[in-house]
């Protein structure tokens, strides 16, 4: 069991490392099988310790091999295993028949697929179909995972979750819905998109020893680097003061609206700028400067009052609360000017979506809502193909795109794409995003680059959703993250 590495590719593409570890290194393909059963064998035992009974659910082909390998490993190893296959052994090809034989000479039982899974069972083991599927589910197979679905037993699904489709994510027709998955070689781009990541339970990798020379072939995205905020956000000169961290010009907060300013202000500060300066309407000012006191509020009733402001500021974030009135249209008209780095959110989105224009000094952050209205097209296509919709954003808008959702994508217009791998479901509450643009502000503040602080700002953002949720992710609110970003910033 290895950490996730960061290069995620196409199922096309580990089926061609498969084909160069084969025949150009010379490692056998029931080697590389019997490694694959070993590694998941190995982390089923120690992620359900409790199961002493195994059914294994087994298909066609190496993913049914796999199946086998691993049932024939957990006997071995005094665990009671049981195998259920839904198709004739007797078609097995190759590898995967190599590996039904042994599992049988040494005993092991192998029962057709009858309509019913042993009820007994405290661990099912999904074998059925693997990242290679392309046609919806059908028939007898999609009884099966009716079956391990509504089974009350764990499930542990090698490769992908049976139905996930390997490339997009997509479910066809229906899909497992497994606790744990283990995939092997690289990892699969539909392992993180579209309907994959609720399917999928906890990932877990393993390259199988295979020569690093094989992993050369292009991925298709990255996944953002566990070790990026240590990297980008070293240990403090003991002798530096905050005039070393940058200053954010927090620019929003409409008349009504103040909630949103503050999140994202204090996000900034919380994530290690300098100074954060706030300029809102009048009204809020001195409510804001009450209950935080280390953010310096200004009542601003004209984009002229702006300069001042401006001329201090060495980073924007804007859009949080601005709303769309003719004070925001003012407001936005001189920030959209400005050279400096900008964070844009919210309304400020709403806003460019009426008068598109690129700016390589900015980074947009759109809830899928926002990036359709940016793109000028539905909801729903935006979702349908994330990847393709963030690098749209990007290269339409210039600088870089993060569209936020349960895997949120970083683009460049540089065609660099990457997803991070954090965060959890509770974090769909308001004002999530205020926050996010906080963080990435006060990244900005503090040196890092554009695309720099857009990464780490996301994977900041979801390890302190990440953190809060461990006291229940129903209920989690956005301030509950400003309490959890210290610890993350400082690791």
């Amino acid at each position: 069991m290895q950490t996730l590495p960061r290069n995620i590719y196409s199922v096309a593409s580990v089926r061609e490392m498969d084909r160069t570890a084969i025949e150009d290194h010379g490692i056998p393909g029931y080697a590389l099988m019997t490694r694959a059963g070993a590694a998941a064998t190995r982390a089923a035992r120690q992620r359900f310790p409790e199961a002493q009974r195994w059914q294994v659910v087994c298909g066609a082909g190496n993913n049914g091999g796999d199946g086998y390998v691993v049932a024939r490993l957990a006997a071995n190893d005094g665990i009671v295993v049981s195998a259920v296959t839904l198709v004739d052994p007797a078609t097995l090809r190759g590898d995967a028949a190599r590996a039904h034989e042994d599992f049988v000479a040494e005993g092991g039982i192998v029962k057709p697929w009858d309509g019913e899974l042993d009820g007994e069972a405290e661990l099912l083991v999904d074998a059925v179909l693997g990242s290679g599927l392309e046609r919806d589910v059908g028939g007898e197979f999609a009884k099966a995972v009716a079956a391990i679905n509504a089974h009350g037993a764990p499930v542990f699904a090698l490769d992908i979750p049976t139905g996930i489709h390997g490339d997009s994510g997509e479910v066809l027709g229906t899909a497992v819905v497994a606790d744990m998955t283990m995939t092997f070689v690289g990892l699969k781009a539909g392992l993180f998109l579209d309907e994959a990541p609720q399917h999928c339970g906890a990932l877990l990798f393993d390259g199988l020893e295979i020569p690093r020379e094989i992993h050369s072939v292009s991925p298709e995205f990255l996944r953002i680097d566990d070790r990026l905020i240590d990297r980008a956000l070293p240990r403090r000169n003991r002798a530096a003061h905050k005039g070393d961290f940058g200053h954010v010009l927090v620019i929003g907060g409409g008349a009504g609206m103040p909630g949103a300013v503050r999140l994202c202000a204090e996000a900034a500060l919380r994530v290690g700028a300098g100074l954060v300066s706030i300029a809102t309407d009048p009204s809020h000012a001195s409510v804001l400067t009450a209950t935080r006191p280390e953010l310096m509020s200004h009542g601003i009733t004209d984009a002229g009052d702006l300069e001042p402001l401006l001329a201090r500021a060495d980073v924007i974030a804007f859009g949080p609360g601005l709303g769309q009135t003719d004070w925001a249209r003012r407001l936005y008209e001189t920030v959209a000017a400005d050279s400096r780095p900008q964070v844009w959110d919210a309304d400020a989105l709403n806003l460019l979506a009426e008068q598109p224009a690129s700016a390589a000094n900015r980074i947009i952050t759109p809830h899928p809502g926002e990036a359709a209205r940016l793109l000028g097209r539905g909801t729903a296509d935006v979702q349908r193909d994330r990847r393709a919709s963030a690098t749209d954003l990007a290269q339409r808008f210039g600088g870089i795109a993060v569209l936020k959702g349960a895997g949120s994508l970083v683009a460049s217009a540089a065609g660099d794409l990457s997803i991070c791998t954090a965060g959890n479901p509770g974090m769909a509450a308001p004002g999530m995003g205020d926050v996010l643009t906080g963080i990435v502000a006060g990244l900005l503040a503090q040196g890092l680059d554009l695309e720099t602080a857009a990464l780490a700002g996301v994977e900041a953002h979801a390890r302190a959703g990440d953190r809060s949720a461990r006291a229940g992710e129903r209920g989690m609110i956005a301030s509950d993250l400003l309490d959890e970003l210290r610890a993350v910033v400082n690791p």
